[in-house]
């Protein structure tokens, strides 16, 4: 069955962005999914393969351009809605790099050439052992000494954990207390004193470890930006990215639906297609509406930061809140519609039941979304 596309008609687009979206399809088509046996070599093949036909070119921007955050967010729901592990692996090249594209220098803009082009593998190394959405927590230390930085410290839950060729760490340089005492450092993984603590296995495999940086020398020039603003910076790349979680949500959910129309139609029940049932009808329906919410609240996002939109906070916020929550309800409905065969082994809506969890949670937990949300309305109505 052929998913929805007539969303791609909204104003919200140019026809360079449905020209993209449709070239996106038919490789995936051809392309995905993989196979997830070793998820290491799998993530590495699939950057490789999509930086070699073009794909990653949105996850970086070159010196005088934005990012065309409707493009990332159409490529994420795409590759998730053919796969989830070539959704992670478009996205993690975006998000390792996206302090680069925003605020890094020409030499440290070198490397997008590379990750853009699928030669190197990027990772975001923001989440400590002690501090995940409370980023102003961050205890990993970077100590000014002659001739750079000495880094010391934790991190884990780092997706490309392992694998990545460079990573985008955060640590604190002590401008001042909490958040604004945080600066962003560019680190390549050979590094000594880099050293992998543990490999970390989730519900649904991906590259992700947890690992330690001992007194660990980085140059002068792998600060990226000014000291101290690397809460901003992360911020910063967070706003670009949140709304693509949500665009990958989205893709989860339109292949659940998709999955769900056709289990409906060909099942039988009492000699009729159980799409008869009115109940059927109504999940049919919730799932059909809250894929349509999440796309308009998505596309809203991306086209108003396109558009040139200095922060999309609020906007960013509830893209992601909405589209990965209801990706769960939508999810777990398809799953639900399949009976039995909905959590077995080898079916598509097991394994997306699978793989939408982690997105409620990363880059900014829901409960977290719903607290910036409220900030955000407060703020704009005192």
């Amino acid at each position: 069955m052929m998913a929805d596309r007539s969303y791609l008609n909204w104003p919200f687009f140019e026809e360079r962005h449905r020209d993209w979206a449709a070239a996106l399809e038919d490789w995936c088509a051809l392309n995905l999914p993989v196979d997830h046996a070793d998820v290491d070599a799998a993530c590495r093949a699939l950057v490789s393969d999509m930086g070699r036909a073009g794909w990653l070119k949105p996850t970086g921007t070159d010196a005088d351009e934005a990012f065309d955050l409707r493009m990332l967010c159409l490529s994420r729901e795409t590759l998730a809605r053919h796969d989830g592990l070539a959704d992670f692996a478009f996205a993690m090249q975006g998000l390792g790099m996206g302090a680069i594209s925003l605020f890094g220098t020409p030499a440290q803009r070198a490397w997008l050439e590379r990750t853009r082009a699928g030669t190197a593998v990027s990772a975001f190394a923001l989440t400590e052992p002690g501090s995940g959405s409370d980023v102003a927590a961050t205890t990993m230390t970077a100590e000014k000494v002659a001739g750079g930085w000495l880094l010391n410290g934790e991190k884990t839950y780092i997706s490309n954990g392992g694998i990545a060729d460079l990573y985008v760490i955060f640590a604190r340089t002590g401008e001042a207390p909490g958040a604004k005492g945080l600066s962003a450092f560019l680190l390549p993984a050979d590094t000594p004193g880099f050293e992998i603590l543990d490999r970390i296995e989730v519900i649904a495999p991906h590259p992700l470890a947890h690992f330690r940086l001992t007194d660990a020398l980085l140059p002068e020039d792998a600060l990226i930006g000014a000291p101290g603003r690397g809460f901003a910076q992360a911020m910063a790349v967070l706003d670009v990215f949140r709304p693509s979680v949500g665009a990958a949500a989205l893709g989860f959910a339109r292949r659940a639906l998709d999955e769900a129309l056709a289990r409906v139609q060909a099942r039988r029940v009492q000699g009729a297609p159980l799409s008869d049932l009115q109940m059927v009808q109504g999940h049919i329906a919730d799932m059909a509406l809250g894929v349509d919410a999440s796309a308009l609240l998505i596309y809203r996002a991306a086209w108003t930061r396109d558009t040139g939109a200095p922060r999309i906070t609020r906007e960013a916020a509830m893209a992601k809140l909405h589209a990965t929550e209801t990706a769960q309800t939508v999810i777990d409905a398809a799953v639900q519609l399949f009976g039995g065969d909905g959590v077995r082994k080898g079916f598509m809506v097991e394994s997306l039941y699978r793989e939408i969890r982690a997105l409620r949670i990363y880059e900014g937990a829901s409960d977290v979304q719903r607290v910036v949300i409220a900030r955000q309305v407060l703020g704009g109505a005192t």
